[in-house]
């Protein structure tokens, strides 16, 4: 009986380190487009779009910027699909998400949960159940950058899942083009340092988020199968490409729910009498020490 328990216990520990992995994909992924959005600010362009079709699209990014101002918080089940060159990976999650910047993502695996990540705007706290640690940090960009590659802020993130412009008050204001892409009417808002924001809309509703850089795509964020849920509607599936990276990941969400009651305590993680503490910002290899 050794035997297969042995093997039983090294499958269980490398299901249970890819359901970790899927994890942080997710709030990799998801962290990319929201820290990039930190770029985007007033601006002015000497390309000016017609009159109407500028009116046009200031009536829907004030729109949006008014639903903003509606929607507190959103919690769901979700199945994410991740695809890179060398890897295609699902996985299922729990997500809440509270505004202004609370995050909370639980990573589920068919032996129970796998993995935590909880961010507010004064910490990050990443808890392994299955090593009973937990890792804590500033959700600052530097700190975040170590231990996801990527600079970070909840605030925009949570924006993002929410279906809702990354700043959202910046927005409240004429674009600085107006384009078509098909069905879909975008507006474009100039930032610093080169970078472009633009929103799209279809049948008034967000259809696209995307920022460039010096002109070339650095992320795109896509919107669709929008439902009403009490007589809001809102978008149950998001797309995020990353052309850089050469990744795509989806987020289809299910029984959200708009505007219900999240406690503080779900978005800042607190250690048991016996577990053990890593302090993010004292190690070099953040991600390196969560997957050993």
């Amino acid at each position: 009986m050794a035997g297969p328990r042995r093997s039983n216990d090294r499958n269980s520990n490398s299901a249970a380190s890819g359901w970790k992995l899927l994890a942080l994909i997710f709030f990799v992924l998801l962290s990319s487009a929201a820290g990039c959005s930190l770029l985007t600010s007033h601006g002015t362009s000497s390309n000016a779009a017609p009159s109407a079709d500028v009116s046009r699209g200031r009536e829907l990014t004030a729109a949006l910027v008014e639903r903003g101002r509606e929607f507190t918080s959103m919690q769901a089940s979700a199945v994410m699909e991740y695809r890179a060159p060398d890897q295609h990976a699902k996985a299922r999650e729990q997500i809440m998400v509270r505004r202004p910047a609370d995050l909370r993502v639980e990573a589920q695996s068919p032996f129970g949960l796998a993995l935590v990540v909880a961010a507010n705007e004064s910490s990050i706290g990443i808890f392994d159940p299955s090593s009973n640690t937990l890792y804590r940090g500033a959700p600052s960009a530097e700190s975040l950058n170590r231990f996801a590659q990527i600079p970070l802020a909840p605030g925009p993130a949570v924006n993002l899942l929410m279906g809702l412009a990354p700043g959202s008050e910046e927005f409240n204001r004429a674009p600085d083009s107006v384009s078509a892409e098909g069905a879909i009417i975008v507006a474009s808002y100039n930032g610093s340092g080169g970078s472009t924001t633009e929103l799209g809309f279809e049948a008034a509703e967000l259809a696209l988020v995307r920022q460039r850089r010096q002109g070339v795509v650095y992320y795109e964020v896509r919107y669709s199968d929008y439902q009403d849920i009490g007589g809001v509607q809102f978008a149950h599936r998001i797309e995020a490409d990353f052309p850089s990276a050469h990744t795509h990941v989806n987020f289809t969400f299910q029984h959200p729910i708009i505007n219900g009651t999240l406690n503080d305590s779900l978005f800042a993680l607190k250690p048991g009498p016996s577990t053990k503490q890593v302090d993010l910002d004292r190690i070099s290899d953040p991600a390196a020490e969560l997957h050993g």
